[in-house]
């Protein structure tokens, strides 16, 4: 399906012919060059991908920009068929293996991997059909901010010169579209992940990740304005903990009870809390 505000191409270019159905999403936070997203494009393009999501673009319309258009040369079907998204977690919908490109490990973030590797697990993890698989990508001029580095399953890092280490937005993608490439080529070379996610997706993870806060809050373990370390040592624990949709539905319950005792709550059902921890 396309995004509401996607540009409908009518008769398919042929550029978009032979890519590769596999789901694996290419996401750009907050992109400010409208020519980093062309080139982007073309990079994961040039792989046999076209899942390319964009969050929060700084220009809105970066699908007809002139640059964008020009940099995406052969794969402009790839750039006009791209979806944006206000948020993160909304352009991570489905997804339930995901991985921040960051250079380094964060405090209480994801567990730290070299791209090399991560894609290796990312092609086990698509093998065995449990899935769709995301790299995520940060702004050009400071990457990843450490909430959505928290809401990945796993921070991965491109090998590079410590002392000249910081590529252009779009060499990173190509360099990981590559790595993707490679892994799914040689099937015998994937691994399978020390501890394989249970196949939560990140929304279920970030629901429960709300329902969490607020029941910690209504029991007074948590002053929302003073968290502290608390909630960023809670995503960490979630995040590594692995967990299967049923082990989500299990503690959405126990946030409950702990918001309001099941007596209270006798003869009529709670909404799902939405992400944000909000009553819709």
């Amino acid at each position: 399906m396309q995004a509401p505000d996607s540009i409908g191409t009518g008769d398919r270019d042929p550029d978009g012919a032979g890519v590769d159905p596999v789901p694996v999403r290419f996401v750009l936070v907050e992109p400010t060059h409208c020519g980093n997203i062309g080139a982007s494009a073309r990079a994961i393009r040039t792989m046999g991908f076209g899942g390319l999501s964009v969050v929060a673009p700084r220009d809105r319309d970066y699908r007809t920009s002139a640059d964008a258009v020009a940099l995406a040369a052969h794969a402009t079907g790839v750039l006009q068929d791209s979806r944006s998204y206000p948020t993160v977690v909304e352009a991570l919908e489905g997804v339930s293996l995901a991985f921040a490109m960051t250079g380094y490990a964060r405090q209480f973030g994801p567990p730290h991997r070299l791209l090399r590797e991560a894609a290796q697990q990312a092609a086990h993890w698509l093998q065995q059909d449990r899935g769709a698989v995301a790299f995520v990508f940060g702004t050009e001029r400071s990457g990843l901010v450490n909430r959505d580095v928290l809401r990945c399953h796993y921070s991965c890092a491109i090998p590079a010169d410590p002392l000249s280490s910081s590529l252009n937005l779009a060499q990173a993608v190509q360099v990981t579209a590559y790595e993707m490439r490679s892994a799914l080529s040689s099937p015998g070379e994937a691994r399978a992940l020390p501890a394989p996610p249970g196949g939560a997706t990140v929304e279920m993870i970030e629901r429960l990740f709300a329902s969490f806060e607020q029941a910690l809050t209504a029991i007074g373990f948590l002053d929302p304005h003073q968290p502290k370390h608390s909630m960023a040592r809670l995503r960490s624990l979630l995040s590594r903990a692995g967990l299967s949709p049923a082990e989500v539905d299990f503690l959405q319950g126990l946030c409950a009870a702990m918001v309001e005792p099941k007596r209270l709550r006798a003869g009529r059902k709670r909404p799902p809390t939405p992400v944000g921890g909000r009553p819709a």
